[in-house]
Parts: C-alpha cells; structure tokens; sequence
C-alpha cells in the first residue's frame, strides 16, 4: 500500500460526521449522508468529528480491495438507469453511482430503484 492510502480524510468545517459500526453518517449545510462501508474497510473517528481513519483489511498478505477504477470521465459520462446497474465481479464488488438521490453503492441505487451515472467500481 501507497502512503497515501494511510492518511487521514479531513472533514472540513461545519460539517458533522458520526460511525455506528460500519454505518457513516455526515452532515452538513448542503444536506445529509449516510453509507454503510464494506466490511473490507475499518472507520474510526478521532478528534471528535475532525478525522476519518481508513485502515484496508488484508486476507493472506493480501489487500482485500484489489482495485478501484474511475468508469465516467469528463470527456465519456457512463450513465445506467435502475435496470441496467451493472454486477461487479458477480456481486463481490460494487459501482459508486451518482444519482438524484445522492452518491450511493450499486446495491443501494437498486434497492430505491434510481439509475444514475456511475462514478466507480470497487473490486
């Protein structure tokens, strides 16, 4: 893993962010977030709401995540509507979709049956 992978995410101010397991919940002045991490991923919150730690879980030496591909780009958008969500790796991995709802996993976007334009996939 990079250095980079181990830095903290900051969490600029005026917003508030709360973990409950693996449930993370942010608010702020443009609305609220809430998302639930992959099982792969450990979130702590330090410093009472000023940082997330981000810790990858490793199986047998290896990383658990073992990509994460950026799908849309600004000269080729990728757009799915609820039906066509694509499955990642036959469901072990997800796509990060942009909807009018908010950013939300693959699952979640098929769960409240909204399509929208597909950010990333996570494997």
């Amino acid at each position: 893993m990079s250095r980079i992978g181990k830095k903290p995410i900051s969490i600029p101010d005026g917003v508030t962010a709360t973990v409950d397991g693996q449930t993370v919940k942010a608010k702020g002045s443009k609305g609220e977030l809430s998302f639930v991490v992959n099982d792969e991923v450990l979130v702590k919150l330090e410093n009472g709401k000023s940082e997330f730690e981000i810790e990858l879980k490793y199986y047998e030496g290896a990383p658990v995540i073992r990509e994460i591909a950026r799908v849309s780009k600004p000269g080729r958008r990728v757009y799915v509507s609820a039906k066509t969500i694509p499955h990642i790796a036959n469901g072990l991995g997800i796509s990060v979709l942009s909807t009018p709802k908010g950013v939300m996993a693959d699952h979640n976007a098929r769960e409240q049956n909204v399509g929208g334009e597909i950010l990333c996939r996570v494997v």
